[in-house]
């Protein structure tokens, strides 16, 4: 099966985009004209989402909301410690400060309006008086919020002017209030909790509901898709389970993860101490996610899945390599892969690259093309493998024969000099992004060129597998041309000549 044709639909966004608003107004209408949606994951550029769910688009969440815009204004959270820290987004390579500001500008040029910005954990921390500074003089509304002591069991001092109460009533005019963050740990629960607090004080029973996409409730504990988010969340220890609460009240089976599970009895407690009662009688009561009935093509999401968790297993074992990721979260991954009854040579590409790579004991790599078509390559001394790589890809999508320069190899050794000679560099081999400038430049003057270099736009969506990591600008253009990409967590091949 080729799982990288993106023609191979297994999700119906349409369908999703239309069930998940209706569910967001009928939940609205349920309460006094007024919903704190806490949006968990990403609100845009949800890629995992699209890799695991084929058919979903990136952007889903966000167009959904603008289906709402009328009714809807936006809250981004931020966690003041972040600031402090300068805690960095690991997809984006920004700041979480600068994320807020990033979101601020995507929201609004989407006719999205975001009404304020709250910075979480607020202890006087001078980064964030700066950042709040800076954003006021902008015009943007910033509120504070503090650390509550015995946060989240304390129920008697958090649902108290102590508590709730010290933090500063965030003013919104909208019925649809989306909470939303730079990442996890921002505080989005507990600023929708104290709305509830400042709210109910003010005579309005406003409601709170959980927009999150994963894991599916609705589809079984150990789906592949389930298990992909898993793997995705191996960081952070999350783990599924069966909800025993929509269980115990409903008798029905459905899914969730467990800190929602840990946290509800107090999330019950602190509805009752705010109304009295509490309108959920589970953590799954709480969401609005309709994603598992728009699954179309149940095997196409499986086996993208499995995918997903291979690639995540591998992009864990080089972070571990770079110590950026601990041992446990290899392990617990390899534990997802039985439960998926998969192994690593599921993955097509990487059989093919380290199958080259042992035979030649050069680093190699591997790219499988959406007819399932896998070509491979190998460092030379005019070009690294993934440079080599691409060329060869496109070369094959053009319909130009393997042993046809696209690029001379005289104009290549001008750029390496370059490299080495006045740029101090120490590997004269082109990176992906200098082979892709050579090739643009060849492509004025030379048909093949111009023809390999228009097939770029093909390249996403396919899956490419290098047998040792890869550079960090290596990493950047294979991202920026959508593919899916892993290595294996070793700087050199054995035999392998520096």
């Amino acid at each position: 099966m080729n799982t990288s044709n993106p023609e191979k639909i297994g999700f119906d966004n349409e369908k999703y985009l239309k069930m998940q608003s209706e569910h967001i107004k009928e939940r609205i209408s349920k309460f006094g004209n007024k919903l704190y949606l806490e949006f968990g994951g990403k609100l845009f550029d949800d890629y995992h989402a699209s890799r695991v769910l084929p058919g979903f688009e990136p952007d889903s969440k966000l167009r959904m909301l603008m289906q709402l815009s009328e009714q809807a204004e936006i809250v981004i959270v931020i966690n003041a410690s972040d600031i402090e820290k300068n805690k960095v987004r690991g997809d984006l390579g920004i700041t979480y400060d600068e994320d807020v500001k990033r979101l601020m500008k995507v929201f609004e040029s989407r006719g999205l309006y975001v009404g304020s910005v709250v910075l979480t954990h607020y202890t006087g921390q001078a980064a964030a008086d700066i950042f709040k500074l800076n954003l006021e003089k902008r015009g943007v509304k910033v509120y504070l919020h503090y650390i509550i002591d015995g946060y989240p069991s304390n129920i008697p001092l958090i649902v108290s002017d102590e508590g709730f109460g010290k933090n500063q009533y965030i003013e919104t005019s909208r019925p649809l209030v989306v909470v939303t963050a730079p990442g996890p740990g921002s505080g989005k629960m507990a600023t929708c909790l104290s709305q509830l607090y400042h709210e109910n004080k003010r005579g309005i029973k406003a409601g709170y509901a959980k927009y999150e996409t994963f894991p599916i409730w609705n589809i079984p504990l150990k789906h592949p898709v389930n298990l992909a988010y898993e793997a995705a969340t191996a960081d952070l220890n999350d783990v599924n389970m069966i909800d025993p609460f929509h269980l115990e009240a409903y008798n029905e089976t459905t899914v969730n993860y467990n800190r929602d599970i840990e946290i509800f009895p107090v999330l019950n407690a602190i509805f009752e101490g705010i109304y009295g009662s509490c309108p959920y009688k589970s953590p799954t009561d709480m969401g609005v996610n309709m994603a598992g009935n728009c699954i179309v093509d149940d095997e196409i999401c499986c086996e993208a899945s499995r995918q997903e968790i291979i690639r995540r297993y591998y992009n864990t074992k080089v972070l571990e390599k770079k110590d950026q990721a601990s041992q446990n979260e290899v392990y617990k991954i390899e534990l997802l892969m039985k439960q998926a009854k998969i192994t690593s040579d599921h993955r097509k590409v990487t059989v093919a690259a380290n199958e080259r790579a042992r035979l030649l004991h050069v680093p190699t790599a591997a790219i499988e093309l959406h007819n399932g078509e896998i070509i491979s390559s190998k460092t030379s001394k005019l070009l690294g493998a993934s440079a080599a790589l691409l060329l060869n890809a496109l070369k094959a999508l053009a319909g130009i024969d393997h042993d046809i320069h696209v690029i001379s190899p005289e104009s290549i050794a001008p750029i390496q000099e370059l490299k080495v000679k006045y740029l101090g560099g120490k590997n004269p081999r082109l990176h992906t992004d200098e082979v892709l400038i050579a090739l643009a430049t060849s492509a004025t003057r030379d048909p093949n060129a111009k023809k390999a270099l228009e097939q770029l736009p093909k390249l996403k969506g396919c899956q490419v597998h290098t047998c040792v990591m890869l550079s960090d600008v290596d990493i950047k253009t294979f991202k920026r041309l959508g593919i899916d990409f892993t290595s294996d967590p070793v700087s050199k091949v054995e035999g392998e000549i520096d």
